[in-house]
């Protein structure tokens, strides 16, 4: 399942130009701060409306300016983990873990609670709080929450930002087990040419020109 993205994004005077197709695996987003990854995935999300262009997964259009398409986030089977993760501080992990499952179509449904539960290592993690987590666990909670949403692609925003050593190779470990036991095609912004190495497929650099490129 490939990524084809040709956009231009407005951000208050700020014109973002984004242009890649990227094969499946997983494909990171690199370039300065500032010249627009993040809101290139809140593009591909649905949370962000591009002033023209086309986004397109697969063979599924998601934005087409031109055809006037515009599917709205929930039709667009994304799982989003966000570079501040977002979990809902009121709830426990079991119910943070539940809204994305209950968010999924049952026909989109590849894992249960336990299965994403012992996938992600987090059984234990159930019945606490997010303020009790560490941010390696939060994490995990975080992308568990976007798996049981029943996800055709990942999108990932910074997701080794502001982890130690540890708790970084354990999320490269889950990322790396989503490409490889659950075939999802994934697409990740990160500033760490280190993890990046490590971890991309493909590596789409964004700069300040127009285009982006892409390498294998």
């Amino acid at each position: 399942m490939s990524f084809d993205v040709d956009v231009t994004l407005q951000r208050g005077e700020r014109t973002i130009a984004c242009r890649f197709t990227a094969p499946t695996g997983i494909t990171a987003l690199v370039g300065p701060s500032g010249v627009g990854k993040s809101s290139v995935l809140e593009a591909i999300a649905g949370l962000l409306r591009p002033s023209a262009g086309r986004i397109a997964v697969g063979s599924t259009v998601l934005f087409d300016s031109a055809q006037g398409v515009n599917l709205p986030p929930e039709q667009r089977a994304c799982g989003m983990v966000f570079q501040d993760l977002r979990l809902f501080p009121h709830h426990r992990v079991r119910d943070n873990l539940l809204y994305g499952y209950k968010l999924a179509p049952s026909e989109r449904r590849f894992l249960g609670l336990d299965e994403a539960a012992a996938f992600l290592d987090i059984a234990p993690l159930l019945g606490r709080r997010p303020r009790t987590l560490s941010g390696g666990e939060a994490q995990r909670v975080a992308i568990g929450r976007a798996l049981l949403s029943g996800p055709r692609f990942l999108l990932m925003d910074e997701p080794l930002t502001a982890l130690d050593d540890a708790r970084r190779e354990a999320i490269i470990a889950v990322i790396g087990r989503i490409r490889t036991e659950l075939a999802l095609p994934i697409l990740l912004v990160s500033h760490d040419r280190a993890d990046v190495a490590r971890l991309a497929d493909q590596v789409v650099e964004l700069g300040k020109t127009p285009t982006s490129s892409l390498r294998a």
